[in-house]
């Protein structure tokens, strides 16, 4: 990610009904959620809603696609780790890898094993 999609997705998130949004649509993994029922979850209404989830779609962030009558939105967990590792790429030094990573499948995981005590 370069600097200016970065600027775009955090512009983008930096608006309470739309970082709540994302974050909802995180949690839902890849299926996502119809439009109504973002709506509904989040007690948006319709036009307001439309105009969020499109700031989000233009900053890269969620996808939509269409399914029967339905527009179901996703986040784009791709991106988001983009972000993620442009903002925490000089994190521990040059050529460390500490970002966490997502992957919605088998869940989210640090790229650094935790260990545990015996």
């Amino acid at each position: 990610m370069d600097e200016k999609h970065a600027i775009a997705a955090l512009g983008a998130l930096a608006q309470e009904t739309r970082l709540a949004l994302f974050r909802l649509l995180v949690t839902c993994g890849p299926a996502g959620l119809p439009a109504g029922a973002i709506g509904e979850r989040l007690g948006v209404p319709p036009s307001l809603l439309s105009f969020h989830l499109t700031q989000l779609a233009h900053a890269g962030l969620i996808t939509q696609r269409r399914s029967s009558r339905q527009l179901i939105y996703s986040a784009d967990y791709g991106a988001m780790n983009a972000l993620l590792a442009y903002l925490t790429e000089n994190c521990c030094g040059r050529d460390a890898v500490c970002a966490p990573v997502c992957n919605p499948v088998a869940g989210c995981t640090s790229a650094t094993p935790k260990t545990t005590a015996a």
